[in-house]
């Protein structure tokens, strides 16, 4: 099957982890034991999990974490292979997306969607404390209104609603009106739309389908939910698996926000009496003034009074709401708007609820923008952990593969094993045929040698270049790295500026910003450059465009994907952003020879649920540092590390301005083990010769 999907593919070559990676899903399949896999970029995963999936009796469910692979998949893989396997079955396989429900039109509220207009944006959009005037929310309602009515006459054509196939599309407010969130759902039975619903239909394709391809987002709502969601399937795929725990973690989040519940009121006060409508008013106003009075960040101490009070008012107000409107009955005039007005209470009711719980497994915080004016408050609550949850619901009944660039940290897979709810580790020696693979496909690198001014030699890694063999294995799961067909100790330099001061304060230190022009200057531009915060990328961008002739793209200065697509097509230019550049970004060639991270990428200390684990650690007496900290930090640099080399023929260098890296007792090398073996070196001089010779191929 294999083979078929590779020669289906233009210049397609078999590639020994490739394989090694899809004779291991053949044989979970066989014994049901779950696996994870390593396989880091080129080694061509997805043929590789998606073939043997073919062989599986009953749907196959794919999850990705970002859209980009979800499109390659649905846009380019999935139809290629269905092709190419049509003579090895004897029939063509079947493939289909399933996305949340909000991703698709709703004809219900379409046809009310003239009356809403006013309600969801005209009076909601102005929060308490100012924030722009009324002929501006005036100008707003018309615009959204012109949309609506493209909606209308796409809703005429569309054979599916799903929302990525409008083009040109319409703003995220537009698509609220149009759309229903899956708990405001009436049912397909209880909906007057319930025949042509495209939401219902697209789960009708899911379940006819071999291969289902869906999103971590929706996954973790499955898992919320007893598995209604997804169809029953035999092997699940979770690919882009380093994402899993955090989407399930958001998925288990709730928040209360003062202007949600004025619109809880506003949409429920024609099902409510008046006493009862202005409680729930009282209570957002409540919740207004408790989170002005209390400060953003974590709450330690238990819920302060002002919160407590409205979280108090919240809860009641909403039983008695809830209470009076009653159950949905055939007969309702309007079932559907009976149905909104009763799913948002009762979420508003259930997190006031588990806010006054004081769970010691949530972490609850308040949270403001940083905007002048009218910025959003919130009151949030989200879980400590979700391995539990996930040892749970993810595993049972279905063999599930785990796969991903970035699972081994430190070299192990012990770390994320846990974080996804597996058991403990036991450590088993290499397969033979993973070890036969390991000496067949291993490397020799040049011996390093250390000099006056630092080091230079090959990255400490536990496994030379090309290594694949089978590391931890647990209570039914086992795991295994195929390594990658790239030689990175050829390919590329890993160079930490260990003469560098460690760094301090936010921002880009001047030291740091000498450094980047030299090595920028060095190569004449083709740098991606990532950073801690919008501060040291904005530093830098100024000190560039200062001190260079070169073009310089900042992220938030223009869309994200024109200024990748410009940093591509001109070799001269820089890009430099923040956290979302860290990982999706794709610009093979010499295009993007030099990668720059100012710093290790730690959670700030403010990230209230990571700072919540490392305490919980701490006053279990470990290292929350350790434990949560630097493994957060090991799979972002690995993702920031990664955007380097994308293709066989790419060279280049990544520089790291931490000194840390190199100096850190403990976690450097920790950190160094989890990147891939890029040839390593700590001279400045070693750095900027690599980079003036590819400036001048």
């Amino acid at each position: 099957m294999l083979a078929a999907a590779v020669g289906a593919v233009p210049g397609g070559s078999a590639r020994p982890g490739q394989q090694l990676m899809a004779s291991a899903i053949e044989r979970s399949i066989e014994t049901g034991e779950h696996l994870l896999v390593q396989a880091g970029t080129g080694t061509g995963k997805s043929l590789a999990y998606l073939a043997p999936a073919l062989t599986v009796d009953g749907p196959v469910v794919v999850s990705t974490a970002t859209l980009a692979l979800q499109s390659q998949l649905v846009d380019h893989d999935l139809p290629r292979l269905a092709d190419a396997v049509e003579p090895v079955l004897g029939r063509r396989p079947t493939f289909a997306v399933l996305k949340g429900r909000h991703h698709y039109l709703c004809l219900a509220r379409l046809d009310n969607s003239t009356e809403d207009e006013p309600e969801d944006t005209l009076f909601d959009a102005p929060s308490r404390g100012g924030g722009g005037g009324g002929m501006k929310w005036l100008g707003e309602a018309g615009r959204l209104g012109k949309q609506v009515e493209r909606l209308r006459d796409w809703a005429e054509r569309t054979e599916t609603g799903d929302r990525d196939e409008l083009d040109p599309g319409v703003d995220d407010q537009a698509w609220r009106l149009v759309s229903m969130p899956a708990r405001e759902c009436v049912g397909a039975g209880r909906c007057p739309y319930g025949p042509e619903c495209f939401a219902e239909a697209s789960r009708v394709r899911a379940r006819e389908a071999d291969i289902v391809v869906t999103n971590h987002s929706l996954l973790a709502v499955d898992l919320l939910n007893d598995r209604h969601i997804v169809p029953p399937h035999k092997l699940l795929v979770v690919d882009e698996a380093h994402e899993l725990a955090d989407r399930v973690s958001s998925a288990s989040q709730a928040e209360l926000v003062p202007e949600l519940i004025d619109r809880a009121a506003r949409r429920a006060r024609p099902l409510l009496t008046p006493e009862i409508a202005e409680t729930l008013t009282a209570a957002g106003d409540a919740l207004a003034v408790g989170l002005a009075e209390v400060p953003a960040g974590r709450i330690t101490a238990g819920l302060p009074n002002p919160l407590r009070e409205a979280c108090t008012l919240l809860d009641s107000a909403t039983r008695q709401a809830l209470e009076r409107i009653g159950e949905i009955k055939a007969d309702d005039p309007d079932p559907v708007r009976k149905q909104q007005a009763k799913a948002v209470l009762d979420d508003l009711s259930r997190t006031s609820q588990r806010l006054l719980e004081e769970d010691d497994y949530d972490v609850a915080w308040v949270e403001k923008s940083d905007g002048p004016g009218a910025g959003r408050r919130a009151l949030v609550v989200a879980p400590l952990s979700v391995a539990g949850m996930l040892a749970n619901e993810l595993y049972d009944e279905r063999t599930v593969v785990v796969t991903s660039a970035t699972l081994t940290l430190g070299g192990r897979f012990d770390t994320v094993a846990k974080a996804l709810g597996l058991g403990p580790v036991v450590t088993e020696p290499p397969s033979p045929a993973a070890a036969a693979l390991a000496t067949s496909t291993a490397r020799s690198v040049p011996t390093g040698k250390t000099g006056p001014t630092g080091k230079t030699g090959p990255a400490p890694k536990a496994a030379p270049a090309g290594d694949a063999g089978e590391g931890e294995s647990g209570s039914g799961w086992r795991s295994l790295d195929v390594g990658s067909p790239f030689d990175y100790a050829r390919q590329g330099i890993l160079y930490v500026a260990a003469h560098l001061p460690r760094p301090a304060a936010s921002g880009l230190p001047d030291a740091a910003g000498a450094e980047l022009l030299d090595l920028v200057g060095a190569l004449g531009g083709r740098t991606l450059g990532l950073f801690s915060s919008r501060r040291a990328a904005q530093q830098a961008a100024e000190l560039l465009r200062a001190k260079t002739d070169l073009p310089v793209l900042l992220q938030g200065e223009e869309s994200l994907p024109l200024l990748v697509r410009r940093f591509r097509e001109d070799r001269a230019s820089c890009l430099f952003g923040v956290m979302s550049l860290w990982q999706g970004v794709d610009v093979p060639g010499d295009a993007c020879q030099l990668v720059v991270i100012d710093r290790l990428p730690f959670p700030r200390p403010d990230e209230p649920l990571a700072a919540a684990r490392a305490a919980a650690v701490d006053a279990s007496g470990g290292s929350g540092f350790a434990a949560v900290s630097v493994p957060i930090a090991a799979v972002r640099l690995a993702q920031g590390v990664g955007r380097l080399i994308r293709s066989t023929g790419d060279k280049g260098v990544v520089a790291v301005l931490d000194s840390r890296l190199e100096t850190a007792r403990g976690y450097g090398a920790f950190l160094r083990r989890s990147l891939p073996p890029f040839w390593y070196t700590t001279r400045p001089e070693v750095a900027r010769g690599a980079l003036q010779r590819l400036g001048k191929e």
